[in-house]
C-alpha cells in the first residue's frame, strides 16, 4: 500500500517561547502527515463487469479531517478526500428494518446533478437502533498514545476530556481497562467497574506525554487485557486514541496489517480515534480500523468527541452485524455504463462477496451508510465512457423482454457480530428514475456532499465544480438538522471558490 507524503509542505512558524505566542493552525508543516493514495473508480461497462462488489464503510474521519483543513486555512490534500466518508458522516432519514433483520435496505434512483444527462442511485442501510437499557455488557480498554508526540493541546489533553465522555456512559455491568505506550507500553488501570467513575477519570488525569513510540507493544497488551476480560455475548472492545505515529515491527504498514488482522480472530472489535495535526498518520489509522473490525473517527475538538463518544454512542461502540458486503448486478438493457462513488478502498473482488473468510465492515447500532452510484442511462452520449468492442464469445444479457422493469439487484451479506456464517439479503431496483426536484432531501444533501468531495479531489469526471451549484443543492437537502452539522457543511462549501 503506497502513501504519500510532502507534497503539501507548507512554511513551519515556530513558536516564540519566550514570548510564547500560539501557532498559527494555517502555518502548521503538513508534510509529515500521510495518506493512503488511491485513484477515482473509473466507469464500467456491465456488459462485461456486470458486478459490483465493495465493503460497507461507517468511517468519517475524512471529513472531520477536511473540516479540519479548512478551518484552518489550508489546502486539502486530495488523498486525504474519502468521498464515501463524507456522505457518511452524516445521518439520514431511513426507516428502522422490520422483525429480527439488523437492518433496513433503501434505494432512490434520480438525475447526478453535476450532469443531468446521468443518473445517480443511492442506496441506504440503516443499523436496528437498541435501546441503551438493551445493550450488551461492555468490555472496552482504552489504549492510549502517550509518546511526546502527544504533547500538544489538540491531542493528549483533548484525548483525556473526551474520553472521559466515554466513561461517563458506562453502567455497572460494563468495565475499563487503561493501556498506554510510548517507549514501552503499560498497564496504568486494570479493568474496573463501570460505576467506578472516578478512579478511572483520575486514572486519565494522571497521564502525561514523553518518549518514543512502541505501538505494537501497546496492541499487544490491550488485546491480551481484551481477552483476559472477556465478556461472552458482550461487547468486547479495544478503543486506540493516538495521532496515528507510531512504530509496529520495522515500521511498514504491512507489520502493522498483519498484526492487526491476526488480532480480530479474539473476537475483539477495534475502534480508532485519530488526534491532532502535522504529523498526524491517518494512512496508518485507515489500515488498522479496516482490517481489525473496527471503525474509525478524527477528533479535532470537543464537539466532534460530543458527536461521536456521546450522542452517537451505540452507533459508534456497539456493532449489530459485521462483515457487511454488498454487490449489485446492473441490467445493461437500462445502464450502459456505471461507477462507484468513493470506496475505492473498500472495492472486493465479485468472488470475495460469498467467501465467509474475507473481512469486511462493520455496522452499529441505529447507524446509517449511504453508497451512490453515478450512471449512464443506455442511449446517452458521454465523453466519460467509450463502449467496448464486440466480443464474439461473450454472452449477451440484453434480452429486450427480460428483466424489463429492472435497474439492479443489490444483494447484502451480514454475520452477526459473533457468528462465522453469513446471512444473504436480496432486494430488486426497478427502472423508476425521479426528476432531481422531487427526490427526497436526503438524495439532495447526499448528492451536494458526495459532489463537494469529487471537487476537493479535482475529479476529472465530474463537468461541473461550481460551489454555487452545491451550496443551492445542499439547502434544498437540509431536514432534521438539530445539531447543524448540516449547516456547518454548508459553511464549508462556501470557503472553497
Amino acid at each position: 500500500m503506497k502513501t504519500k507524503q510532502g507534497e503539501y509542505a507548507r512554511e513551519i512558524i515556530e513558536e516564540d517561547e519566550e514570548e510564547n505566542e500560539p501557532i498559527d493552525p494555517s502555518k502548521i508543516q503538513v508534510d509529515r502527515e500521510s495518506y493512503n493514495m488511491f485513484e477515482e473508480n473509473q466507469f464500467e461497462n456491465p456488459t462485461s463487469n456486470p458486478l459490483s462488489t465493495f465493503s460497507i464503510d461507517v468511517d468519517n474521519a475524512s471529513y472531520t479531517n477536511i473540516r479540519r483543513f479548512l478551518n484552518n486555512g489550508q489546502k486539502v490534500p486530495k488523498d486525504a478526500v474519502r468521498v464515501e466518508e463524507m456522505i457518511n458522516f452524516f445521518k439520514y432519514d431511513y426507516p428502522q428494518p422490520k422483525g429480527k433483520e439488523p437492518f433496513s435496505i433503501n434505494t432512490e434512483y434520480s438525475d447526478a446533478p453535476w450532469n443531468p444527462d446521468h443518473k445517480l442511485l443511492k442506496i441506504g442501510l440503516k443499523g436496528k437502533e437498541i435501546p441503551m437499557d438493551q445493550l450488551p455488557a461492555s468490555n472496552f480498554v482504552f489504549l492510549i498514545d502517550v509518546s511526546g508526540s502527544m504533547s500538544d493541546d489538540n491531542k493528549l489533553p483533548l484525548l483525556k476530556q473526551s474520553m472521559k465522555l466515554l466513561v461517563n456512559q458506562m453502567r455497572p455491568e460494563d468495565k475499563i481497562a487503561i493501556v498506554v505506550y510510548a517507549g514501552a507500553a503499560g498497564l496504568v488501570l486494570p479493568s474496573t467497574n463501570g460505576s467506578e467513575k472516578t478512579k478511572i477519570i483520575d486514572a486519565l488525569d494522571e497521564l502525561s506525554a514523553g518518549g518514543s513510540t512502541a505501538g505494537g507493544e501497546g496492541i499487544e497488551l490491550a488485546y491480551k487485557t481484551a481477552q483476559e476480560n472477556f465478556i461472552k455475548g458482550g461487547n468486547n472492545r479495544v478503543i486506540l486514541a493516538t495521532d496515528g505515529d507510531f512504530n509496529v515491527g520495522d515500521s511498514s504498514d504491512r507489520d502493522m496489517q498483519t498484526l492487526i488482522e491476526e488480532k480480530r480472530q479474539s473476537g475483539v472489535f477495534l475502534t480508532c480515534l485519530g488526534y491532532g495535526m502535522g504529523n498526524y498518520k491517518d494512512s496508518k489509522m485507515e489500515i488498522l480500523a479496516d482490517k481489525g473490525n473496527g471503525n474509525y473517527a478524527y477528533i479535532d475538538n470537543m464537539q466532534e468527541a460530543d458527536r461521536f463518544l456521546q450522542k452517537e454512542f451505540k452507533g459508534s461502540m456497539y456493532a449489530i452485524a459485521k462483515d457487511v458486503k454488498i454487490q449489485i448486478e446492473f441490467n445493461p438493457n437500462h445502464v450502459q455504463s456505471y461507477r462507484l462513488i468513493g470506496y475505492e478502498n473498500r472495492k472486493l473482488r465479485d468472488e470475495d462477496f460469498e467467501n465467509d473468510a474475507i473481512d469486511a465492515g462493520e455496522l452499529g447500532s441505529g447507524h446509517t451508510v449511504t453508497a451512490l452510484y453515478e450512471i449512464i442511462p443506455v442511449g446517452v452520449e458521454s465523453d466519460y465512457f467509450t463502449p467496448d468492442t464486440k466480443l464474439k464469445y461473450t454472452q449477451q444479457a440484453k434480452e429486450k423482454n427480460k428483466y424489463k422493469d429492472e435497474l439492479a439487484t443489490v444483494k447484502l451479506r451480514h454475520k452477526m457480530p459473533d457468528g462465522n456464517k453469513s446471512t444473504e439479503t436480496e432486494l430488486v431496483i426497478e427502472n423508476k428514475p425521479v426528476e432531481l426536484d422531487e427526490a427526497s432531501a436526503d438524495f439532495k444533501f447526499a448528492s451536494s456532499v458526495a459532489w463537494f468531495g469529487l471537487k476537493l479531489r479535482d475529479s476529472e469526471l465530474i463537468p461541473s465544480k461550481s460551489s454555487k451549484k452545491i451550496k443551492k443543492l445542499a439547502k434544498e437537502g437540509i431536514k432534521n438538522d438539530t445539531d447543524g452539522y448540516k449547516a456547518e457543511f454548508i459553511r464549508l462549501v462556501e470557503m472553497v471558490q
